[in-house]
């Protein structure tokens, strides 16, 4: 866990620097992730860092095994919504070619679009699943080829890595327990 704290207070990590803290900290269970959580990306070097604050991401939220949502992004109020995931899938191959706009303004027509992307319905679940050697609570995007995996770092912090079919690097970001968002 010290490891963890003293990556994060460096502000950058390399990749098997990451996996190894990854490696290291303790598994959760399905119980352990119900609840919302605020995220925030873990750099590595790696093409997306900074790619989800430059577009309001907010965090993740886990109402149940079957509930839940795992886009929530800021609105342009101040609010939060639950992004529909399947809107997703054209960022999705624009990572695979390593480009997608980072910039303000790319990531403030997103916030105004946020509305036309909501959904109500939950478009992920949680299941355990054996990631590098070890069983542990797993987001499943119901459309994406995407398995968030996660582990503890303490009561109110889990270090996940996001494990995308064809993704040659890891990406990796920290989810901090927050309040569920409304619809």
């Amino acid at each position: 866990m010290t490891a963890f704290f003293e990556a994060l207070s460096l502000g950058r990590s390399s990749t098997s620097e990451a996996l190894a803290i990854f490696d290291d900290l303790d598994t959760v269970d399905i119980d352990f992730m119900i609840g919302s959580w605020k995220g925030a990306g873990f750099p590595t070097d790696h093409p997306w860092d900074g790619l989800l604050e430059t577009y309001h991401w907010f965090g993740k939220c886990f109402k149940s095994p079957e509930a839940v949502q795992p886009l929530v992004f800021t609105t342009a109020n101040g609010g939060k919504s639950n992004v529909n995931p399947i809107w997703m899938i054209p960022v999705v191959n624009l990572i695979h070619q390593k480009w997608v706009p980072k910039s303000r303004i790319a990531g403030r027509l997103f916030q105004m679009c946020i509305p036309i992307f909501s959904t109500k319905r939950a478009r992920a679940r949680l299941r355990m699943t054996h990631y590098r050697g070890k069983e542990s609570a797993t987001m499943i995007y119901d459309n994406l080829p995407i398995n968030d995996v996660f582990r503890k770092v303490d009561r109110g912090t889990v270090f996940g890595v996001m494990d995308l079919k064809n993704l040659e690097q890891p990406f990796f970001f920290v989810l901090r327990r927050e309040h569920c968002a409304k619809g």
